[in-house]
């Protein structure tokens, strides 16, 4: 009774919804936000990418984006991993042995993705900084989504070519900081960013709204996550696709210049 109590107090709280909000912020580019984590889809014709995934209980609401647009699951050219939190991957495993869609990801995070590595918080990390925002409940919500799964995911490394192939065309930033091989992905051609957590808009833990950086305690190297951001803040993106939190619209530069300077 208290545990459903807390999650229902989670979701009030933190703002947790859900079903997932779907937006066409450019041509054929959508952005999917979910109860706590967010996923892009890039669609082309009757296929599409992925852009992470959510938790592991989003898998329905997953689904239920992809044929919100017309689409089928197993039409899904490739699911790109930014990283290996369990927030960003729920339906990888499944996309790759159900449909065999292709899992890329950053070599550095290929281990972390078949559960070789770890790196993420630790529940007494965050029930440290529980009086920050609405905590104790997002953590709540996070264990109830699958948050403390165990990856079992064998991904692949991207490399440039077979990404330019893809729907959307992505190109893979190297974003290193969060996790050791954390990738933001730009669609070239929408001008808009996909930065996993490498740079948010918004999370239950921050108990504030716009552009901003996840808590050092999420980040496995924090002051390498702020040298990510100046090659983010060089790129041509008019739009913010975060991990968490809506999108920001605004050249790149301007939306990063106060977390850079």
């Amino acid at each position: 009774m208290i545990f459903e109590h807390l999650a229902l107090l989670g979701r009030r709280r933190s703002g947790l919804r859900e079903s997932p909000s779907i937006s066409e912020v450019r041509e054929d580019v959508f952005f999917v936000e979910g109860p706590a984590s967010n996923w892009t889809i890039v669609r082309e014709g009757n296929e599409f990418i992925l852009i992470d995934s959510g938790y592991p209980a989003d898998g329905f609401r997953l689904m239920e984006s992809i044929r919100a647009l017309g689409l089928q699951p197993r039409r899904a050219a490739a699911m790109l991993i930014t990283h290996a939190h369990s927030d960003h991957v729920g339906s990888a495993s499944h996309f790759s042995r159900f449909f065999g869609t292709p899992i890329l990801a950053a070599p550095a995070e290929l281990p972390h993705l078949a559960g070789e590595e770890q790196h993420r918080v630790t529940v007494p990390q965050v029930l440290a900084s529980a009086g920050r925002g609405a905590t104790l409940p997002w953590l709540v919500h996070a264990v109830r989504a699958g948050g403390l799964k165990k990856n079992d995911v064998q991904g692949r490394p991207w490399d440039p070519e077979l990404l330019a192939a893809l729907p959307g065309g992505p190109v893979a930033v190297p974003t290193p900081g969060h996790t050791p091989g954390h990738t933001s992905y730009l669609l070239p051609r929408a001008r808009a960013i996909a930065t996993g957590d490498a740079v948010v808009t918004g999370h239950p833990t921050s108990g504030r709204a716009g552009v901003q950086l996840l808590h050092p305690m999420f980040h496995h190297e924090p002051e390498l996550v702020r040298t990510s951001l100046s090659a983010l803040a060089e790129l041509n993106a008019t739009v913010i696709l975060p991990g968490h939190g809506p999108t920001a619209e605004g050249p790149l530069s301007a939306l990063l210049a106060p977390l850079v300077s």
